[in-house]
């Protein structure tokens, strides 16, 4: 069992509010009275470190390939490494990743709008950090969607990340974007972040780690906590 510090948030206000009232969904979500802080005991701060893959199962790092055939889409590869505030590298942290398929729809029931869904793409992935903190998926680029938050609302490519550290009250999750993408600057979701922090949450092009003739390349690096923290959702 490993012992861990309780987690600090960022005082700058890098990740969102409760309360975002172009993100419809925050109005009745977000608390209406003050929170009450209820202190972590040694239940919620250890946990099952080093023994992930036999609660959870293998890794599965190559998105496209979960099927009798290959997933539709353009195959992207997605790395990165997880961070402390002091830029240091966090080893044997699971990272989860699920997204919508190349049509921009989700494998789930009540995923019902008019785009088509791949019969070898599942959009769910999971793998544990190595020692220098690295994690690297391989993927389809993620259609954007519908969501009825209000008149035409679509939300831009997005990839949704968990991580979990050494316990289960350590889990964070966050999303990812894409650069250049249009649809961020209209997405209330997106700029529920503040605006100096958002540019964290979108991934860089990058050439260097694009797989010839199979794959372009994108680095998202997640920084847990401190100044420059990846803005999380509670």
């Amino acid at each position: 069992m490993t012992l861990i510090l309780p987690y600090n948030r960022e005082e700058e206000g890098a990740h969102p509010s409760f309360l975002s009232p172009d993100y419809k969904a925050t109005i009745k979500r977000s608390p209406q009275q003050p929170l009450i802080r209820i202190p972590q005991t040694l239940t919620e701060l250890t946990g099952p470190a080093g023994r992930w893959d036999r609660l959870m199962g293998p890794a599965v790092a190559d998105l496209t390939k979960v099927g009798k055939g290959e997933a539709i889409g353009q195959r992207i590869i997605v790395s990165g490494r997880v961070l402390d505030e002091d830029g240091r590298p966090v080893p044997n942290t699971i990272v989860e990743v699920w997204q919508a398929n190349a049509a921009g729809r989700y494998i789930h029931r009540k995923d019902q709008w008019n785009a088509p869904l791949d019969p070898n793409f599942t959009g769910s992935g999971r793998v544990i950090t190595d020692d220098q903190g690295r994690y690297r998926f391989l993927t389809v680029t993620p259609g954007a969607y519908p969501w009825g938050n209000h008149y035409n609302a679509w939300r831009p490519a997005h990839i949704h990340f968990s991580l979990l550290g050494p316990a289960f009250a350590t889990r964070l999750v966050t999303q990812m974007y894409f650069p250049g993408d249009p649809l961020i600057p209209l997405d209330p979701i997106a700029n529920a972040v503040p605006a100096h922090a958002l540019p964290r949450m979108i991934s860089r092009f990058d050439i260097e780690t694009t797989q010839e003739a199979l794959a372009l390349s994108f680095i998202f690096d997640i920084v847990l906590r401190g100044r420059d923290a990846t803005p999380m959702e509670d």
